[in-house]
C-alpha cells in the first residue's frame, strides 16, 4: 500500500524568500529522495472563508512505508530534514501514513 508523507506549512513573513529557497533548494533535495513515487506542490488560493490556513502542501508518496523509512533514514532524507530550518521559520505540520487511491 502507498504511504505518503504531507507537509504542511504555515504561512511564511516572507512568501518571496519561501518560495525562493523552497523552489531553488529544497523541492530539488526532496525530489532525490530515494523510492519517491510523485511529489506534488499546491500553494492554496483563498475560498470563501478569506486565507487558507497552510501557504503551501506537500505530498510525497512511496510504494510503502519501509521505502519512506529507508528514504528518510538515509543521507538525502536527513539532508532535506535538516533544510527545514533555513526556511520555514513559521512552522510546520507534518503528517505521514498508508494512503488509499479512492478514484
Amino acid at each position: 500500500m502507498a504511504f505518503q508523507l504531507i507537509v504542511l506549512y504555515n504561512h511564511p513573513e516572507s512568501t518571496e524568500a519561501f518560495d525562493k529557497h523552497y523552489d531553488g533548494t529544497h523541492a530539488p533535495l526532496a525530489a532525490r529522495l530515494p523510492g519517491l513515487r510523485s511529489y506534488t506542490v499546491t500553494r492554496p488560493a483563498a475560498g470563501p472563508a478569506g486565507r487558507p490556513p497552510y501557504y503551501l502542501v506537500a505530498v510525497l508518496t512511496w510504494d510503502d512505508e519501509a521505502a519512506f523509512g529507508a528514504a528518510m533514514a538515509g543521507e538525502h532524507g536527513k539532508a532535506t530534514a535538516a533544510d527545514l530550518a533555513n526556511f520555514a521559520g513559521a512552522g510546520v505540520e507534518m503528517l505521514v501514513g498508508p494512503a488509499t487511491a479512492i478514484v
